[in-house]
């Protein structure tokens, strides 16, 4: 059963890094890259968005879950890797229910980004934010990589 709960704290972490990855580097470029208008791009993106992040905290509390039920003690949720994992959840949390969301309702006041003019306050916030979230969703990344680390190094502690 232990090997079991590992494995879905493995697939859990994998699941959400690939997800992030391959939102970031194939489907955002390859949506602006494609689509004629932005807007429609920035939509499909945006809902690709609010899907992944929903699905990254799913998978971590799968993952915190699963250690908890393989460790049975709650001092496993504080050691490195899961202490990253949760700092994804809390950063998948902010860029979600705080940025996206405030981006969400920039817009809906602008009616359309392509439109917007370069000197539009909207659209400088619209970019301001956008720029937290891309920060946010970077840390999310390597707070990923690293618990992939430390859970390897975890098992390589345990087999020496």
């Amino acid at each position: 059963m232990s090997t079991l709960l590992r494995a879905i704290e493995f697939l859990s972490l994998s699941l959400w890094l690939g997800s992030d990855i391959f939102l970031s580097f194939v489907v955002a470029p390859g949506t602006f890259r494609i689509l004629s208008s932005r807007d429609q791009a920035g939509a499909i993106v945006g809902h690709s968005l609010n899907i992944m992040h929903l699905g990254g905290i799913m998978c971590g509390l799968v993952l915190l879950l699963a250690r908890l039920a393989r460790t049975k003690t709650f001092a496993s949720l504080a050691t490195p890797a899961a202490l990253c994992v949760v700092l994804m959840i809390a950063l998948t949390a902010i860029s979600q229910y705080t940025v996206s969301a405030k981006m969400a309702a920039l817009r809906v006041q602008m009616g359309s980004i392509q439109a917007t003019a370069a000197d539009s306050p909207l659209l400088g916030e619209f970019s301001r934010l956008h720029r937290i979230s891309v920060s946010l969703e970077s840390g999310v990344l390597l707070a990923g990589i690293a618990a992939i680390y430390l859970m390897a190094k975890e098992l390589t502690l345990i087999a020496s």
